[in-house]
């Protein structure tokens, strides 16, 4: 049943977007660790009007940690709620698995699209995916019925070809405002030679650290529902969309804002910025778990619209990595290929 979202999906016809902010605090204490860059660190910045500014977590991050929650790690499998939720399974052999829900390039993951038959079939029901003009309305369908969450989150199968992208419906990013660092430090002790050689792991070694406390942390979420319907997947995949979206973000609100060990944060706070008069605050986490399955059926999923594949991990180059990243060739490799 789907009583308590069909208020919302009836509220969002029509409307472009839902825009939401999730006001959020530190679970212990004032500091926290934001995201960092390589050769950048935290980024920082200051609005027009000085205010100073800080990036906690990327978009790219937030999808995949929206993508995170739905996969239940404990059992290896997808969530419950979401059982018959189109996804792709990858058997890698000896025991090992993935899957789209898991890879952060999901369907365009190279243990995924590699697979010939999927890659195939893809291409076959796009059509002509080189040339002329690209009915993107093809492509979602032919994404949604293996990977429902791709389309939430895009995907780019350029492996398949260049031009077959789907942008993100459901984006999300959190900052914080008012932002001020917190410089500490510690030493990694060594009881054993306290003046070992750094280089080679021993030896005492100092290290300085940077946290931040903030007046204000919000996490923003924006659904695109013009582009969503832009598709032409229909009504009943459309709500299924949205439910998925709402139970994305109401599961990482309750329960997935540990983004690092010292940046364990809850929320506050959830507000609905557009459209205006759409309110959420009786929309729980369990009324969303309620209304998926019953979504996913209206829509014609069941336990085979999950697709196993097969999969495999490539082997390893012998020799030492060389500057362009390919393992180098060992001598006896160099001359059995002369």
């Amino acid at each position: 049943m789907a009583d308590k979202l069909t208020p919302i999906f009836e509220a969002l016809a029509g409307q472009p977007r839902l825009l939401i902010e999730a006001e959020l605090k530190p679970v212990q204490g004032d500091r926290f660790q934001p995201t960092g860059f390589p050769d950048l660190g935290a980024a920082t910045y200051k609005r027009p009007d000085g205010t100073p500014m800080l990036l906690v977590e990327s978009a790219q991050s937030m999808a995949n940690r929206m993508e995170a929650v739905c996969w239940d790690e404990a059992e290896d499998r997808i969530a419950a709620p979401l059982a018959n939720l189109p996804h792709v399974v990858v058997d890698l052999g000896g025991g090992m698995t993935t899957s789209s829900v898991q890879e952060a390039h999901r369907l365009n993951s190279p243990y995924i699209i590699n697979n010939e038959g999927l890659g195939g079939a893809i291409k076959a029901e796009v059509g002509d995916a080189e040339s002329g003009v690209l009915d993107i309305r093809k492509l979602a369908r032919a994404v949604f019925s293996r990977d429902a969450g791709a389309v939430l989150h895009g995907v780019f199968l350029e492996k398949v070809a260049g031009r077959l992208r789907l942008q993100r419906l459901l984006s999300s990013f959190v900052e914080a405002e008012g932002v001020s660092t917190v410089t500490s430090g510690g030493v990694k002790l060594d009881r054993v030679d306290p003046t070992g050689n750094a280089a080679e792991g021993y030896g005492n070694v100092p290290f300085s650290r940077t946290e931040f406390t903030a007046r204000r942390i919000v996490a923003y979420f924006n659904l695109d529902l013009a582009t969503m319907r832009g598709y032409g997947l229909g009504e009943e995949a459309n709500r299924l969309l949205v439910a998925l979206a709402l139970f994305k973000l109401l599961k990482i609100l309750h329960s997935g804002l540990r983004l690092r060990t010292a940046c364990d944060l809850e929320a506050e706070a959830m507000n609905v910025t557009r459209p205006a008069g759409l309110a959420l605050e009786g929309l729980s986490l369990s009324d969303a778990e309620a209304a998926l399955p019953g979504l996913i059926a209206a829509c014609g999923f069941g336990a085979s619209s999950v697709t196993r594949i097969s999969g495999r991990i490539p082997a390893r180059k012998k020799g030492k990595p060389t500057k362009d990243g390919k393992g180098a060739e060992t001598p006896a490799e160099a001359g059995a290929e002369a």
